[in-house]
């Protein structure tokens, strides 16, 4: 018996925003004080690091319990089944349905059950519950969802990733040009088919003040608090963090399901920043005495940004309906989903297509 992905589904946000969107804000340090250059060079940087030239943002009309339906009801379609006969919807995310005119978090109910509402599901055995595990959220729903299966309690189950941070982004931090909105679905049954999930591995890091890497907090622009509270990051901390963390977590999981290193396909790692991806993933390689492979890992922070949970399973669906950006799967191969995010929490899946 495996746990194999039948149907995956994603919302692609409709509003872009390229990097000169910016070009007007007062950014500013922790402190409240501007910086002594100018924003084209803030931005110019920005780009060579993060590799983000533009993000997408969901319209005011939508909140991210609309998307993540959106998201579910394609990976229901992709699956073709019935959403009655779901036994768990698992939704991941951080802050909620926050609206345009508040950035008051609001998660009752969850946005688990918002979402089963909305799909008209009435059988109530179809449990609707949301995790919230930093950007890892999806990952770790996956991992909980094979649980499920794994002991007989679930038959099929509906695992979503969707975030609105353009709705806690605070204009005056330059991180804000990071994030961005998105949702990505998946349905996960038990299949008789060989592959699917073959090992796991999470983690979380709390002794040495890792839980406050990344958080919620006030505006740097002292003058505009008025205490809405915004996504907030210590950078350096969470970059050195993950390149000394995640590699080892990601062997660790892939040398749990006794897969050869050269067999591994594609990683499809959490679209945080493209220059600390590819560093992962070449401490990961190294780990295995042996080189990065050229066309190992597809990216599409370029254009999408950083969505948070939605992040790792939008990228999975853009790459498994179509030829993205030169990178595809076909059913055999082995790839490796992995993630890293506030709490610390880090986390992976090796799975057989």
């Amino acid at each position: 018996m495996s746990f194999k992905i039948t149907g995956s589904g994603s919302y692609i946000p409709s509003v872009v925003e390229n990097n000169d969107k910016f070009l007007n804000n007062f950014f500013c340090d922790e402190s409240g004080i501007g910086f002594d250059i100018d924003n084209q060079t803030i931005i110019n940087k920005f780009n060579s690091i993060t590799g983000i030239v533009e993000r997408k943002y969901i319209s005011s009309d939508l909140t991210t319990s609309d998307i993540a339906f959106q998201a579910a009801k394609n990976a229901i379609k992709d699956a073709d089944i019935d959403p009655e006969t779901l036994d768990y919807i698992i939704v991941a995310h951080n802050f909620g349905d926050i609206t345009c005119n508040s950035k008051q978090v609001d998660t009752l109910p969850s946005l688990a059950s918002r979402v089963k509402a909305k799909l008209k599901i009435k059988n109530p055995e179809c449990v609707a519950y949301d995790i919230l595990f930093g950007c890892p959220g999806w990952v770790e729903g996956m991992i909980q969802a094979q649980a499920f299966l794994k002991a007989k309690m679930a038959k099929k189950c509906l695992v979503i990733g969707a975030d609105a941070l353009s709705r806690v982004i605070d204009p005056h931090d330059r991180d804000s040009m990071i994030y961005a909105d998105g949702a990505g679905a998946t349905i996960l049954e038990k299949s008789n088919l060989k592959g699917g999930i073959l090992s796991h591995s999470t983690l979380t890091f709390t002794a040495e003040d890792e839980a406050d890497f990344i958080f919620y907090g006030e505006s740097y622009n002292k003058t505009k608090g008025n205490g809405d509270k915004f996504i907030k990051m210590q950078g350096r901390k969470v970059y050195e963090f993950a390149l000394i963390n995640v590699p080892a977590a990601m062997k660790k999981c892939l040398d749990h399901s006794g897969i050869p290193i050269e067999n591994l396909k594609k990683i499809f790692i959490h679209q945080a920043n493209k220059k600390m991806d590819e560093a992962i993933v070449k401490r990961f390689f190294k780990l295995y005495k042996i080189p990065m492979p050229n066309d190992i890992l597809p990216m599409n922070i370029e254009e999408f940004g950083n969505s948070s949970v939605a992040t790792v399973p939008t990228l999975f669906n853009l790459v498994l309906r179509k030829n993205y950006m030169g990178h595809s799967i076909s059913r055999g191969d082995i790839i490796l989903f992995a993630s890293v995010g506030a709490g610390m929490n880090i986390n992976a899946i090796t799975y057989q297509v």
